[in-house]
């Protein structure tokens, strides 16, 4: 299928965006590109605006793009034959994604979907093939973006076959990307109890006990489709040994 011709660039609307998506030093700053790589890409993309539930791309779509999250976010999913959806991720800003498809020149194997309003930096196959293939940079930081996640989807691999139900969710919890830390300290991860529960194969009711008893213990509080960590050295307790530690 050929790739369509890209549309006349609309610039991205905010020069410092690198710096506006650094991420902490913690396990979702490492899916994030390096600040001057971000540079790069963000001089070439195209700027792409979605409301509330629309889509991004289907599964089985053209590997047409590498996509950046400005700001807003998506969520990223699978559907099943029998039409059951299991959530994957979801990505906030300075996330990248869609590189392995256009590495590999195959099809998507995933939908998205915007959460709410968000914005999309749109890098098309030409400009990213070109960077990869004259700027060593950025071939390395896309490489080590792949890598990390496949160490990231054997882990979630080896959690879902070993590991109890609190210390899958505490792990699953800590990897999601975050939004800003709050003035009170606290950090809000934009995610509902319902995609906790498809991400880990697990009943809604099941995601809903343990967090109500993390909530009763300090360190997290639920909202609507957001869960707000207030204690992260507890929640990587259980992430590590289910808490007994």
């Amino acid at each position: 299928m050929p790739l369509r011709t890209p549309p006349p660039r609309s610039p991205i609307a905010h020069p410092d965006t690198p710096q506006a998506l650094a991420a902490p030093d913690d396990d979702a700053s490492r899916l994030r590109l390096p600040a001057p790589v971000q540079r790069q890409l963000l001089e070439v993309a195209h700027r792409k605006l979605l409301q509330r539930g629309d889509s991004l791309f289907l599964k089985g779509s053209a590997p047409d793009a590498l996509f950046g999250v400005v700001s807003g976010s998506l969520r990223v999913s699978v559907v099943a034959p029998s039409g059951r959806e299991a959530v994957i991720a979801v990505l906030e800003p300075g996330h990248w994604f869609g590189e392995v498809s256009l590495f590999v020149g195959r099809e998507r194997v995933y939908d998205t979907c915007a959460v709410d309003a968000t914005e999309i930096a749109v890098v098309y196959a030409d400009d990213f093939h070109h960077l990869v293939a004259t700027q060593p940079q950025v071939h390395m930081a896309l490489t080590r973006l792949v890598c990390m996640r496949l160490r990231q989807a054997l882990a979630w691999i080896d959690d879902a076959i070993l590991q109890p139900l609190p210390v899958r969710l505490a792990h699953r919890l800590l990897t999601l990307d975050t939004r800003p830390e709050a003035p009170d300290g606290t950090v809000g991860l934009a995610v509902s109890q319902e995609d906790l529960a498809f991400m880990l194969g697990v009943s809604r009711q099941s995601v809903n006990r343990q967090l109500k008893l993390w909530q009763d213990e300090g360190i997290l509080r639920v909202g609507y489709r957001v869960v707000e960590l207030m204690d992260r050295g507890r929640l990587e307790g259980y992430a590590r040994d289910g808490g007994d530690a």
